[in-house]
C-alpha cells in the first residue's frame, strides 16, 4: 500500500533546513549519476541517512532513481552486454526481498557503519587499478548478482559489487556505464516493487522525492553531457574522488556537523 501525501507534509518539508540539504545532495547525486553510470547511491544514500534515517535514504532513492533514469537505460540497452546483465539482474532479483527485510530490523547506526565500510572497501579495489583476469564466468555473474541483490534491498547498495565487476572487466568504459544504467534501472523495478509490499514507501518519503525529483532529471542530463566530453581516465578518476568524500563525511561521527 501506499501512504500518499497532502500539503501538509509537503510544507513540513520545505519548513524544515535539512530538506535544502537533501536537495543539494541530490545535485550532486545527479551529476555523478548521469556522468559515470553509477555512484549516486554512494552519495545520496550515506548523506541522507544522517541528515535523516537509513529509511528515508533508501525509500526516496529508489523512488527517485527508478523513474527518473529509465529512460537514459532504455536509450543506452543496444550498447550494453546483454551476456552479462541478465543472468545477474535475475540473480540480484532473488535476495533483494532478503535486504529489504534486513533494512527493518538493523541498527540504524550499524547500518550506516557498514554502509561506509563497504564504500571504502569498494573504492580501495577501484583505484588500484584492479581488472579481471580473463573473461568472468556464468557462475561468478550470478554470484556476484545474488550478493548486489542482498546490499541492495538491505541499503540501496545494489552498486558496489556490480561497479568492481564491471570496471575490472575488458569492457570500455561506454559499454561499462551502459551495463551499470541498465542494471540499475532492472534492480530497481524490482526494489520499488518489494518496497511497496515492505509499506516502505511513505508519505513522506514520496512528498520528498516529488520535490527533488526534478532536480535530479536536470541534474542527469548535465552529467550525461560531461561524459561525452570526457577521456576514460578523466571518468575513473573523478568517480573514485567524489565517492572518497561521500564515504568520509557520512560517517556517523560528522553527525553533530551534519544534524
Amino acid at each position: 500500500m501506499l501512504d500518499f501525501p497532502d500539503s501538509s507534509h509537503f510544507a513540513a518539508l520545505l519548513a524544515d533546513p535539512r530538506f535544502y540539504a537533501v536537495l543539494a545532495v541530490t545535485i550532486l547525486s545527479g551529476v555523478v549519476r548521469g556522468f559515470s553510470g553509477f555512484g549516486s547511491a554512494l552519495i545520496y544514500i550515506p548523506l541522507v541517512s544522517a541528515i535523516y534515517d537509513p529509511k528515508i535514504a533508501s525509500a526516496s532513492f529508489i523512488l527517485m532513481d527508478f523513474f527518473c533514469t529509465a529512460p537514459f537505460a532504455w536509450r543506452l540497452y543496444p550498447i550494453s552486454n546483454k551476456r552479462e546483465i541478465w543472468p545477474l539482474t535475475v540473480a540480484a532479483a532473488l535476495t533483494i526481498p532478503l535486504g529489504a527485510m534486513l533494512l527493518r530490523y538493523l541498527d540504524p547506526v550499524v547500518m550506516r557503519w557498514s554502509i561506509a565500510v563497504v564504500i571504502f572497501l569498494l573504492l580501495a579495489v577501484l583505484v588500484s587499478g584492479w581488472r579481471f583476469p580473463g573473461k568472468p564466468t556464468t557462475p561468478l555473474t550470478v554470484g556476484v548478482g545474488l550478493v548486489s541483490g542482498i546490499s541492495g534491498g538491505a541499503a540501496q547498495l545494489i552498486g558496489p559489487f556490480t561497479i568492481i565487476y564491471w570496471l575490472g572487466s575488458p569492457n570500455p568504459v561506454a559499454v561499462v556505464r551502459a551495463n551499470l544504467m541498465v542494471f540499475f534501472a532492472l534492480g530497481g523495478a524490482v526494489i520499488v516493487l518489494t518496497y511497496i509490499v515492505q509499506e516502505l514507501f511513505t508519505a513522506n518519503v514520496i512528498a520528498l522525492t516529488l520535490l527533488i525529483a526534478a532536480s535530479y532529471v536536470l541534474t542527469l542530463n548535465a552529467g550525461a553531457r560531461l561524459f561525452r566530453a570526457s577521456s576514460e581516465s578523466a571518468y575513473r578518476k573523478a568517480a573514485y574522488a567524489i565517492v572518497a568524500a561521500s564515504a568520509f563525511i557520512s560517517l556517523p561521527l560528522f553527525d553533530g556537523l551534519l544534524r
